[in-house]
């Protein structure tokens, strides 16, 4: 590894650059992965049905470039997410992670600077140094609470270019109040901050949570990004996408590559949105498990946050990344996210959540059972 990064610091490569590692979580094979928050119930079979016939239907194409404004799907996409969204206001990429780089590449480079409130997204950073944006942090409250308050005014007296408001919260999985992106919007008025609200797990909160769609009218500015890795099943498909202005829109098209968004990945979508109600109730048995998950974290005298989305983070541990060794060694793989006394957790099917909170009780036990 030292040799590979002495070998990679002799080429020209940007300053900023330097020093970095690249962003992602351990990819190891055991039995039950729940690591990457990533939708534990794979694609069901109406929906694999409807993909393959898509795809396949897609292929007598390929000689062909696809729909660069791929118009079909944001359609499909404004009509799901309705709020009188239609598809001059949808836009979409290979992830929403690609979305986001957009917005940065369009709003943010050299001699700006994005705003992020830590603990949050790992990635929000990477992809300002990718875009030579300079990164700056904000404050949240013990608890890893953010007020409208506290965030509105960081916004006045940072004055940041683009601000990233992650609702459900990742790490945390808490929600955020839309009096915050409302504070958020109004404190940037002046420094005309675009102010990126991330709700790439919106479809597990709880029921009668509002959306910041709902704020879109009249506020040019702001920007909803969401993802179809989630409640969809489609991680591996590469699919995310926003909703704001039509002018936005406009903007992420001076920064797109050409058909950046293959047929295969269009037809891919357009299906799983068509046969949606399937996927959506393995949404409701996800959110089943994370409150089970909350609650037998809460029995085993354990920490968790209260979750929107489909994952648990939990503290309350002595050494978190010990109990992460010892899951992975029973055949489960959570994430240590870092953060002193705190483990994170995707809720799973029945029987693997069955096996993980099984496990973690043995675990608890095992410690508590050691000599002071």
């Amino acid at each position: 590894m030292n040799d590979q990064l002495e070998r990679l610091n002799r080429l020209p490569l940007r300053s900023n650059l330097r020093g970095l590692t690249p962003y992602g979580a351990p990819q190891l094979d055991v039995p039950i992965l729940l690591n990457v928050n990533e939708n534990t119930h794979g694609v069901p079979a109406d929906v694999r049905a409807a993909i393959s016939a898509a795809v396949t239907e897609a292929a007598a194409g390929l000689n062909r470039y696809p729909d660069r404004e791929f118009t079909a799907l944001r359609k499909a996409l404004a009509e799901y997410l309705g709020h009188g969204l239609d598809e001059t206001n949808l836009w979409a990429a290979n992830g929403s992670n690609e979305v986001l780089q957009q917005i940065l590449q369009a709003f943010g480079g050299p001699g700006r600077t994005a705003l992020g409130f830590p603990p949050t997204y790992s990635m929000y950073p990477l992809l300002a140094s990718g875009t030579d944006t300079r990164y700056i942090t904000g404050e949240r409250a013990e608890g890893y609470d953010l007020s409208a308050t506290s965030a509105a005014r960081q916004v006045r007296e940072l004055q940041p270019n683009i601000v990233f408001l992650c609702s459900p919260n990742n790490p945390t999985g808490t929600g955020l109040g839309l009096d915050v992106v409302e504070a958020v919007y109004e404190a940037g008025a002046d420094s005309q901050t675009i102010v990126i609200v991330d709700e790439a797990y919106h479809e597990f909160a709880h029921d009668g949570t509002p959306s910041a769609l709902t704020l879109l009218p009249g506020r040019e500015r702001l920007i909803v990004s969401r993802t179809m890795s989630k409640a969809f099943a489609l991680a591996g498909a590469r699919l995310g996408y926003m909703a704001a202005a039509p002018e936005v829109t406009d903007a992420l098209r001076l920064v797109r590559l050409p058909y950046h968004l293959s047929a295969i990945t269009q037809a891919t979508a357009l299906a799983a949105l068509e046969h949606r109600e399937s996927l959506m109730a393995d949404v409701q048995d996800i959110k089943t498990q994370r409150d089970r998950i909350v609650a037998e974290l809460t029995r085993m005298g354990l920490k968790p946050a209260a979750s929107d989305s489909n994952y648990v983070f939990f503290g309350g541990l002595e050494n978190p990344h010990q109990v992460w060794q010892e899951l992975l060694d029973a055949g489960v793989l959570i994430r240590d996210v870092g953060i002193p006394g705190h483990l994170r957790v995707t809720a799973g099917t029945e029987a693997e959540t069955t096996s993980f909170l099984t496990a973690l009780e043995r675990i608890l036990a095992g410690q508590a059972a050691l000599p002071a």
